[in-house]
């Protein structure tokens, strides 16, 4: 990563060395740009220094800035408020910059990083699609991926798909029971959609059941006392439902034994099991094609669920570990302020926690990773903190690369989505829905009516998915989001399509004067603001990829990404590119617009968001 503020910080250091005779390597030097409030590009804060040469912080500013003044070439002007040195740097540094800028090889991509790193995210069930709560760890997890790839790691992306358990029996029962042998070919429905589909049929057969029974002889006497204490008839069944679908209804009977029967490796079962997860398999191929995302290695949990004992049996040697009378162990995590956590039943059943062990060690040794992040919603905080823990305890080797890349929920401006009842939207559905909105506005416009059809469409495309990628990745991570598709496509506020809108522009100013002569731009001398602020943004660009990096957090490259395309617009608004006061000038604007449009597009392609040509 190259250091653009060396030469500043250099002449910093030997201000401090010839003023206070005392070394600072110019590394250890930290500017920051000046605030808006305040004259200046960069400032030093002094405060640290005061103890160390026994001065009033006001009085060390003044003394390194009158000798950067009188001695720095890159140093125009500067002014003190109390402890910080306000620096203004000369007009040809910026330019210096610039040209620097221009002859760097995919700017963007860090020096090479030691160790390798695997994120595991979107990890599904293969009982219904994909939805747009999907969608928020899937678009976290490929960006946090690729920004971790230009920042310098050699990174391999996972899933671990739920493909086993009593809810895919479900949707296996219910198709079995109802389906009349249907395939997705001959419904005409999308693979994750159909068994999806019998997902929810399960749930409405097993209501109407449960509303049959519970008028019943049986029902009424086993809840009498119960039902005396609820509302209604919808928070009783809430409360209510798992007892009884283990104990007594019919449905919930044979889907326990179709799970026994696939635990016994029955072969109907199998066959019938392996048929519908390939359809799920299909449709979520589609899903991720249209997202534009892939895996490099696929876990499946029917194949890691018996995974983790050897490194129980393990643990049993070590402290804390432990067996209780009734033969479950149990890890006493207490002196980490969590609890006691069961690892093994009593009858030597795994646990998910047993599970996720294994499934981390069998990755270790699969990949080499020493990194791994989990990129899991915010409600299994808990679940990882306990995970990480336990590893430390069996003294894993990768236990502290370990990384919970959590998230909050999203809600739509109609408030949650409920699964089992059909109320999610999918992520096909949500995709359509963008790329449409896109394609009436645009057409609402008279926009692009000289393309063909299949050039518009693909504009559309990039466009639409633009805005549904950016919407969701421009919030923390850790925020809890409400996911608007109207705000999402606005051409005006902080979205994909205005950073996109920035880039087109560029590429038609360039388009318009490409075969103008060039001059040379050393003769332009005297910098518009908009200028200099756009070439502080470039320059800054790799610490932002180093910074989201460390952070495992895309957002900071998204806002990076919108302040660029916002300082562009107003560049645009300000200052003359086609019809420019000189040659020089012409030919700078021209070289710092096509370095602002490499950078954009770059940062977007960090948040998997392609950029059209034309809008």
């Amino acid at each position: 990563m190259v250091d653009h503020l060396e030469g500043i910080k250099i002449r910093i250091a030997e201000a401090i060395k010839h003023t206070f005779q005392h070394d600072v390597h110019h590394a250890d030097i930290v500017l920051q740009q000046t605030k808006k409030e305040f004259m200046g590009d960069y400032t030093l804060v002094v405060f640290p220094f005061t103890r160390l040469f026994r001065d009033k912080s006001e009085s060390i500013a003044e003394k390194i800035g009158l000798y950067l003044k009188s001695h720095a070439e890159l140093v125009a002007d500067y002014n003190v408020v109390k402890g910080f040195l306000n620096l203004t740097i000369e007009h040809s540094f910026w330019i210096n910059r610039l040209q620097l800028l221009r002859t760097i090889e995919h700017y963007g991509q860090l020096d090479a990083k030691e160790g390798k790193v695997l994120i595991e995210f979107s990890s599904p069930n293969t009982n219904k699609p994909l939805h747009l709560g999907h969608i928020r760890n899937i678009l976290l997890g490929w960006s946090t991926s690729k920004i971790l790839k230009s920042a310098g790691y050699d990174v391999m992306n996972s899933q671990i798909i739920n493909d086993r358990g009593i809810a895919i029996c479900k949707s296996m029962l219910a198709w079995q029971l109802y389906g009349n042998n249907d395939t997705p070919q001959s419904s005409d429905i999308k693979g994750d959609h159909f068994v999806g589909k019998y997902y929810i049929e399960f749930e409405s057969r097993f209501k109407q059941e449960y509303a049959k029974w519970q008028n019943s002889e049986e029902g009424i006497r086993t809840y009498s006392k119960d039902r005396k204490s609820e509302q209604d008839e919808a928070s009783f069944f809430k409360a209510h439902k798992n007892q009884y679908f283990n104990n007594n209804s019919q449905l919930g009977a044979k889907a326990k034994e179709m799970l026994l029967k696939w635990e016994a490796e029955d072969e109907e079962i199998r066959k019938m099991w392996m048929q519908m997860n390939g359809w799920v398999y299909d449709g979520f191929d589609q899903t991720y094609d249209a997202l534009g995302v892939s895996f490099d290695k696929l876990y499946y949990e029917s194949e890691t669920y018996l995974l983790g004992k050897d490194l129980i049996a393990q643990g049993l040697t070590f402290d804390d570990f432990y067996r209780k009378d009734d033969s479950s162990v149990w890890v006493d995590l207490t002196d980490q302020g969590l609890d006691e956590k069961i690892l093994l039943r009593s009858d030597g059943t795994s646990v998910y926690m047993t599970q996720d062990l294994g499934t981390a060690h069998k990755r270790y040794e699969d990949t080499g990773a020493t990194k791994m992040i989990y990129v899991v919603a915010d409600e299994q905080d808990y679940h990882f903190k306990v995970l990480f823990e336990i590893m430390k305890k069996l003294g894993a080797p990768y236990a502290d690369g370990l990384f919970h890349l959590s998230y909050g929920m999203v809600d739509l401006p109609s408030g949650r989505m409920k699964s089992r009842e059909g109320t999610v939207v999918d992520a096909d559905d949500l995709i359509a829905e963008v790329i449409g909105a896109v394609r009436t506005a645009t057409q609402e416009r008279g926009e692009l009516v000289d393309l063909s059809d299949d050039q518009r469409q693909e504009i559309y495309r990039k466009i639409g998915l633009s805005a549904l990628k950016y919407f969701i990745l421009k919030v923390n991570p850790k925020k809890r989001m409400i996911f608007n598709p109207e705000e999402s496509v606005d051409m005006q506020g902080q979205t994909g399509p205005y950073i996109q809108n920035a880039y087109v522009r560029i590429q038609s100013i360039k388009r318009r004067i490409e075969h103008e002569a060039i001059a040379d731009i050393s003769q332009y001398q005297l910098l518009d603001p908009a200028e200099i602020e756009l070439v502080k943004l470039l320059i800054d660009y790799e610490q932002q990829i180093d910074q989201a990096a460390k952070e495992y957090d895309p957002s900071g490259i998204a806002n990076y990404a919108y302040e660029l395309a916002k300082k562009f617009h107003k560049f645009y608004h300000d200052v003359r590119v086609i019809k420019a006061e000189s040659t020089a000038a012409q030919a700078f604007r021209l070289m710092l617009l096509d370095m602002v449009a490499i950078v954009l597009s770059h940062s977007m392609d960090l948040l998997g968001i392609e950029m059209p040509e034309r809008m």
